[in-house]
């Protein structure tokens, strides 16, 4: 009985070996409190809750397969695998849906988001770019990191999705920030970008030829949600009114109206973190960000433990670009950011989201487990 249990007990830590116990820890609770808030935010039905919870299982295993693949087969892939994820990205500007524009491509039961695998390859092909040069990086090396950045952001926008270019384009930045671009660049973009914005005799040129009517209107409503509460002002009313409505201890699990009586819009994906707001008020609100948070220090804790400079610039890049996607919805379901479409990550309904992010984080376990020594 003893050596059976020791088998066990072995095979169960081979099994895990290369799974970063805290932030695996953290993730099952963040799924978890996503299981939840679904079931909540669909009118207490299973349905979503099984699909979310089989889009977990699918991530969980892509999660381990990922992160027992040695650090150095990872750079070796990257270049093969940045270029893979790019040709679904030319695909769906033909054979894609969606309802502002050609978002997704439908495979049967499933509907897969191309620009979300980006998300995950571009941080790693400007990893393996950055890697391969002195750091800090020379002129000619930054020019070659933004070209590997538009050829994702250009395809994402040419798909009319603006939030989910924004940060495709965040996850990229941060990768520039992390290899230790000169702090004068930095200062000299900002400057180009604010001397862009004050030229108000160019503003109704870029509104018109650069936005969509619906990107108009978002803009507008986030000025001024009041003056259309019941058109475009309404979805970030009633979001407001759902967080306001939770107040410390929330209402309870289940007992929000605002989703429950169909008031708030896009409850299971969108504003799912606004459901979650009105069950468990102010004190459900603080423990789920307080896990986001520590899930980014993790990440940031293993690429300053690292030193190796493909493994420092991609976990550091994974970590804050998860920061980056709960400050966007965050931001939007409370009025403090315009609505742009952004899922809250592990706590929103979405397939490719799920896998997406926790295979993100099983390339992070990967680069810790494996600890190359090679600078």
């Amino acid at each position: 009985m003893k050596a059976l249990l020791a088998l066990l007990l072995d095979m169960l830590q081979r099994f895990v070996r290369s799974l970063d116990a805290p932030l695996m820890m953290a993730l099952m609770v963040l799924m978890a409190a996503g299981l939840v808030t679904q079931y909540s935010a669909g009118n207490e039905s299973m349905r979503g809750v099984m699909m979310q919870g089989a889009y977990f299982g699918v991530g969980c295993g892509a999660l381990w397969v990922v992160s027992r693949v040695p650090v150095q087969l990872l750079k070796q892939a990257t270049p093969a695998l940045f270029l893979l994820s790019l040709i679904p990205m030319v695909l769906v500007l033909f054979i894609g849906g969606g309802k502002y524009g050609n978002h997704w491509i439908k495979l049967g039961f499933i509907n897969v988001q191309p620009a979300e695998l980006c998300k995950l390859s571009l941080p790693m092909m400007l990893a393996w770019h950055f890697d391969r040069k002195p750091m800090p990086p020379q002129f000619m090396t930054l020019v070659k990191g933004l070209a590997i950045i538009a050829l994702p952001v250009g395809l994402t926008l040419l798909q009319h999705d603006l939030g989910t270019a924004i940060l495709v384009l965040a996850t990229g930045v941060f990768v520039l920030f992390l290899a230790g671009t000169s702090w004068w660049l930095w200062g000299a973009a900002t400057l180009v970008a604010g001397a862009g914005f004050s030229l108000a005799k160019f503003a109704p040129i870029a509104w018109f030829s650069f936005l969509r009517p619906y990107q108009q209107d978002r803009i507008l409503t986030f000025r001024n949600p009041e003056n259309d509460p019941m058109g475009a002002g309404w979805n970030i009313l009633q979001s407001q009114i759902a967080i306001g409505g939770g107040g410390i201890t929330g209402k309870g699990w289940g007992q929000g109206t605002q989703s429950h009586l169909n008031y708030l819009p896009e409850h299971t994906t969108d504003f799912a973190f606004s459901v979650l707001a009105e069950d468990f008020g102010w004190v459900g609100v603080v423990l789920v960000l307080a896990l986001y948070l520590f899930i980014v220090g993790r990440c940031l804790w293993i690429a300053a433990e690292s030193r190796d400079g493909y493994v420092r610039l991609l976990a550091g890049a994974i970590g804050l670009s998860l920061f980056v996607y709960v400050l966007v919805n965050g931001g939007m379901i409370s009025g403090l950011l315009p609505v742009v479409g952004v899922p809250m990550p592990l706590l929103s309904y979405g397939g490719t989201s799920a896998v997406t992010i926790l295979l993100g984080f099983g390339v992070v376990m990967a680069l810790k487990a494996h600890r190359p020594v090679n600078r």
